[in-house]
């Protein structure tokens, strides 16, 4: 489990180049990693930032009720959701992007609460997938202003779905996470990269 600092410095890193791939474009995105579980503790980017230029001295820690414990600033709301798959899924790192792709695709496939991805290499990406046989479903959650409110929900729903990587919130965008801020990181190429081509592949029928 890394340091503060070892995890202000990834997340840095990880916003600059995500920012460079065009997934966080504006203030958009949030990153975080748990750098204690007992008492859970989180370093998080700050709301409103370019995640493309954030200096390590603006990420933040906030406690397990999304309270900042050191830093300037204020986390996102979505800061309830990085806490939720912290306890749901044991994640140690999250990625939350705004990219097109995901954002389309949330859209397209609302109705089915889902999107199915399968029969890519790619897959293999992902953190005990060992064949591009592998069906991945990406469960879809509505946006809303009250995440808060509609966090205990998302931490139920990812309960229900064990095997899934990720998931998408509808005309929002992907989040995805790992044992590690590097798993991830993988875990975000891998699944942008899949939500592109699924979205081209789509588009071009």
């Amino acid at each position: 489990m890394p340091s503060f600092r070892e995890a202000a410095a990834l997340l840095c890193d990880l916003g600059r180049a995500c920012q460079g791939r065009g997934w966080v474009q504006g203030t958009s995105g949030n990153f975080s990693a748990v750098t204690s579980r007992e008492p859970l503790r989180l370093a998080i980017t700050p709301s409103g930032g370019d995640k493309g230029s954030l200096a390590e001295g603006e990420i933040l820690e906030i406690d397990a009720e999304a309270r900042v414990v050191s830093g300037r600033g204020r986390p996102s709301a979505e800061a309830v959701l990085h806490l939720a798959l912290a306890r749901a899924r044991g994640a140690g790192a999250v990625a939350h992007t705004h990219s097109v792709w995901s954002t389309l695709l949330s859209e397209a496939h609302a109705g089915e609460g889902g999107l199915s991805i399968a029969g890519y290499e790619m897959l293999k990406g992902l953190a005990g997938v060992t064949t591009h046989a592998h069906r991945e479903w990406l469960p879809i959650v509505e946006n809303t202003q009250d995440w808060p409110t509609a966090s205990g929900a998302v931490e139920e729903m990812l309960r229900r779905e064990p095997e899934a990587h990720a998931f998408l919130i509808r005309r929002h965008g992907l989040y995805t996470w790992g044992r590690d801020v590097p798993e991830a990181r993988r875990h975000l190429e891998v699944l942008e990269f899949l939500l592109e081509v699924t979205g081209r592949q789509a588009w071009r029928s």
